[in-house]
């Protein structure tokens, strides 16, 4: 079992309901599970059936098993299906040395569609993750998630793209596991392809 390099090593993982950021937490953590690691999954939904905030907290550690919610401005990563779920979550979790991987399609809320509220410039949202975090991964994981033939895989892209990071003691093949004791093979096909483009983006980016 590989060592912690960050101890502990505390992950965000968010979005929007809808989004598979929910599943995207317990495929990680069981492929933690299985590597022998202990692990904490804590999630909260919100308004996740009206498209509102959801968010998942992957939380491990070499000593006692950690509780399901992490300290404020305590994560290590912060992985995002939606940019501007990414700023909300930096704001109560982030410090300078976080890194945050987004996926770098936005969805907009129905009052942004309805011109009841703004939604950040793509440039200026960016811009602003960017100057909050040690390191900035805005990958096109929707756009790869299509070319892959399901939109919903931008969750399998994004865990990818974590797990090509230094930081992770484990890799895709992990995530590749624990992702075929979840689903059928005839559906592992998009998803091993997924979690390899995620890689590469990660190391394209």
């Amino acid at each position: 079992m590989k060592a912690l390099g960050h101890d502990p090593l505390d992950i965000v993982i968010t979005g929007v309901g809808g989004q598979g950021n929910v599943l995207a937490s317990q495929v990680l953590g069981r492929a933690l599970l299985t590597a022998g690691y202990e692990v904490t999954v804590g999630e909260t939904y919100g308004l996740s059936q009206r498209g509102g905030p959801v968010m998942s907290q992957v939380r491990l550690s070499s000593g006692p098993v950690l509780g399901p919610l992490m300290p404020e401005h305590r994560a290590t990563a912060i992985v995002s299906l939606e940019p501007l779920e990414a700023l909300r979550v930096l704001g109560t979790y982030g410090h300078p040395d976080v890194i945050v991987i987004t996926n770098d399609r936005p969805l907009r809320p129905l009052a942004v569609l309805a011109g009841e509220q703004a939604y950040p410039g793509d440039q200026e949202l960016k811009s602003t993750l960017a100057s909050l975090c040690a390191r900035l991964w805005a990958l096109p994981a929707t756009e790869a998630a299509l070319e892959l033939g399901n939109h919903i895989l931008a969750n399998v892209v994004l865990l990818g793209a974590l797990c090509a990071l230094e930081l992770m003691p484990i890799g895709a093949n992990e995530v590749e596991e624990a992702l075929a004791s979840m689903f059928p093979e005839k559906l592992m096909g998009p998803n091993r392809a997924a979690l390899a483009r995620g890689a590469e983006l990660l190391k394209e980016g």
